[in-house]
């Protein structure tokens, strides 16, 4: 793993400890401050201003679909009102629907889209020691040995709706959200981590926020809300699952 470039350096003042104790008493938990500030704002930079933007979205009867920045470029107008159409058409009946911006790291990382990139750095941070080691020792599973990472970016009319990332044969244990909003989000800016309950009530919600890192056990219901129109372009994050497989 390389650690030469100081691009991921974890706050040294974390009461982990504290931390860990509010972990096993909720199954989640934000972490504000979670890396020194020259790390947050370097990672910011990146993916405001060096990140290819493609699209992820799922619409009505059609699984998860995918695009890099090329072939978002290339689709006409007329495509795109169908993808908004087809997500809409999801969220009006019953099926499961999302739309957002992504980079997704892992792919890239592993098929060399632009070998020795920051963000081929910013994952192999995410899966060396010093984060590994942090998030077991938070969450009480030692078993954890590594993480698939995507970078999000939830722009105005977009969203992710409610899931449960039920994915155990994937090894999938705990999911994280590593948030970097350039400024301090309003509640009307939609984009809350939310949590529910069997019954659809809100039992928890985190705000997105400059360098903070969220963390919750998986399965558990949860969803982005909506991001309206008058929002600004910032709600950044690197996000995935801590895998014990």
């Amino acid at each position: 793993m390389s650690s030469a470039i100081p691009i991921f350096q974890i706050n040294p003042a974390l009461d982990r400890h504290r931390l860990k104790r509010r972990f096993v008493a909720e199954n989640r938990l934000q972490i504000r401050e979670f890396l020194t500030p020259e790390a947050a704002r370097a990672i910011y930079a990146i993916l405001a201003t060096q990140t290819p933007w493609g699209l992820a979205w799922k619409g009505a009867g059609d699984g998860p679909q995918r695009l890099r920045w090329e072939q978002l470029s290339a689709l006409h107008h007329a495509e795109k009102e169908r993808i908004g159409a087809e997500v809409t058409a999801a969220m009006r009946g019953r099926d499961y629907g999302f739309v957002y911006a992504h980079y997704p790291m892992l792919d890239a990382y592993l098929q060399n889209w632009s070998e020795g990139s920051p963000h081929d750095l910013l994952i192999e941070h995410v899966n060396d020691q010093p984060f590994l080691d942090l998030v077991r020792e938070v969450t009480g599973i030692p078993e954890l040995i590594k993480a698939d990472a995507q970078a999000t970016l939830y722009a105005p009319n977009q969203f992710l709706a409610l899931h449960d990332d039920s994915h155990v044969a994937e090894g999938w244990r705990i999911a994280y959200v590593l948030n970097f909003c350039a400024e301090d989000w309003r509640p009307d800016w939609g984009g809350y981590l939310m949590f529910y309950d069997e019954d659809g009530d809100v039992v928890a919600g985190f705000k997105p926020r400059f360098n903070a890192l969220n963390l919750f056990r998986v399965p558990q219901k949860h969803n982005v809300t909506y991001v309206p129109p008058f929002a600004p372009v910032g709600r950044f994050a690197i996000s995935g699952w801590f895998r014990d497989r």
